[in-house]
């Protein structure tokens, strides 16, 4: 199979798997993070502040939380951008209900493809969305090219605790607990088994650093939070 091929295949699968879970995505989210993802929203947004975008990219944006937490932060006009058309309809219903439309606005489209000109946001953000690509140094290098010089990538994603023996008890509670959960709810079989997969896969944060780096970002710093179970990746263009 070519390079290409696997990755309209990636690409396809990851739209389908969405676009399955879309109904009960938050919910799960919330349930499954036991309500901490909220704080870890709140904690990577924080990272914009001083910064003041006019302008802002969520990338893989879903159902809009990310989106919908920055915009509580900032004043930033917002784009919002997903493979998955059903995670954008439950989006754009979130917006409608807190009169958000003006500020925020969603169109499906693929991160490694972003359908913008160079230089134009001021900051971006992908919250739980990196692990997806199917080509991540691609992917970086397309959040390089659309912000501007200065501008300002902050992402959050799971990464794998180190410290005995909470790296135990969160292995257990991410391969066995969280993908039968997933499953009850969900319906989707295979949704909450991906979800582990991924995030075994993914880069370390050193080395999510050094590729940032190599994608076009001269500065590159990484944060771990509740135990490091997520990390906050800050990377200025």
């Amino acid at each position: 199979m070519s390079e290409t091929l696997e990755i309209k295949e990636k690409k396809k699968y990851v739209r389908s798997m969405f676009n399955s879970i879309a109904e009960t995505y938050d919910l799960l989210n919330h349930v499954l993070s036991f309500g901490i993802d909220f704080y870890w929203r709140w904690r990577a947004i924080r990272r914009l502040k001083p910064v003041n975008p006019a302008l802002l990219l969520d990338m893989a944006t879903g159902t809009g939380d990310f989106a919908i937490a920055a915009s509580k932060q900032l004043k930033a006009r917002i784009v919002g951008l997903d493979l998955s058309e059903q995670m954008l309809a439950v989006g754009h219903r979130k917006l409608f209900k807190k009169h958000l439309t003006e500020t925020i606005h969603f169109a499906c489209a693929d991160a490694e493809n972003i359908p913008v000109g160079d230089n134009l946001f001021d900051a971006a953000t992908v919250g739980f969305g990196v692990r997806n690509f199917e080509n991540l140094t691609k992917g970086l290098r397309e959040f390089c090219r659309v912000l501007r010089p200065g501008g300002h990538l902050v992402i959050l994603e799971f990464s794998r605790p180190r410290i005995f023996p909470f790296k135990q008890l969160y292995f257990f509670y991410f391969r066995t607990i969280l993908p039968l959960v997933g499953k009850l709810i969900s319906k989707d079989p295979e949704a909450y088994t991906y979800l582990p997969d991924s995030v075994a896969k993914f880069p370390e944060p050193e080395s999510l650093a050094e590729i940032l780096k190599n994608a076009g970002f001269s500065s590159v710093e990484y944060k771990p939070l509740t135990f490091g179970i997520v990390h906050i990746h800050h990377a200025i263009k």
